[in-house]
């Protein structure tokens, strides 16, 4: 069965970094995969956690939300602090992510805070926002005028993400809201440019899978993630720091 969009099983929708989107985040990405778009801002905060003052280092943070006119039918917003539990999981996720690749103990005693606003969802928005807020750091800390170390060593590695999944049988890469949603298996990629693995999320979705099936779906990520960070690479320019 073709897919939605008529990809190859081994091809990423098309993707977009559109920096500097917002004029006052110093790190501010609008990433947009295939139909899934989200605002990724990153702002330096000249402070840390209580538990952090005073030991020299930094801290990093990073909130995820979907706006109400994001899906087919309205989501509430979250109110008075409350905040659902798949966003919770969500932006615990990137703030892992993210922390996995910074250096704190070299960022100095300030904070990076992340905001990941989906705008648009079609399928996977928590790759998204990896990927963009990684590029809205980097803008981020390029702003900041006293840095006691360069940036090629506060952020250890690349980072990015990705979904995959089996559908009728078939492998498939980046996966659309009709396709996440009728997987057999589902599951979520996130690693690093050295072909290191931060987190591994996956599930059958009433259904197994096989040692032979994961590893090919561990491969198939993995191929996209390299093809992933080539295009944050190709966006960020000379700010890339590797």
């Amino acid at each position: 069965m073709p897919r939605p969009d008529d990809r190859k099983p081994n091809q990423l929708r098309p993707l977009t970094f559109q920096r500097q989107y917002t004029r006052n985040a110093p790190g501010s990405v609008l990433v947009q995969m295939g139909k899934t778009v989200v605002l990724c801002t990153c702002c330096v905060a000249k402070d840390v956690p209580e538990f952090l003052k005073g030991r020299g280092q930094g801290w990093m943070t990073a909130e995820y939300g979907m706006l109400p006119g994001s899906t087919n039918t309205r989501k509430a917003r979250d109110k008075a602090g409350k905040v659902d539990g798949r966003s919770v999981e969500i932006q615990r996720l990137i703030g892992r992510s993210l922390r996995a690749v910074i250096d704190l103990a070299k960022l100095g005693e300030r904070t990076l805070w992340v905001d990941c606003d989906v705008l648009d969802a079609d399928g996977g928005t928590r790759t998204a926002s990896i990927n963009g807020a990684f590029v809205a750091v980097i803008d981020a800390l390029h702003s900041v005028k006293d840095l006691t170390s360069p940036i090629n060593e506060i952020i250890k590695d690349s980072l990015a993400a990705i979904s995959v999944g089996i559908i009728n049988g078939e492998e498939r890469l980046d996966l659309e809201y009709v396709e996440d949603r009728d997987a057999e298996v589902d599951m979520n990629l996130v690693m690093t440019g050295k072909g290191q693995f931060i987190e591994v999320q996956g599930t059958g979705e009433e259904s197994t899978f096989t040692r032979t099936q994961l590893d090919r779906l561990l491969e198939l990520g993995a191929a996209g993630i390299l093809e992933i960070s080539g295009l944050q690479k190709a966006a960020l320019g000379s700010r890339w720091p590797f």
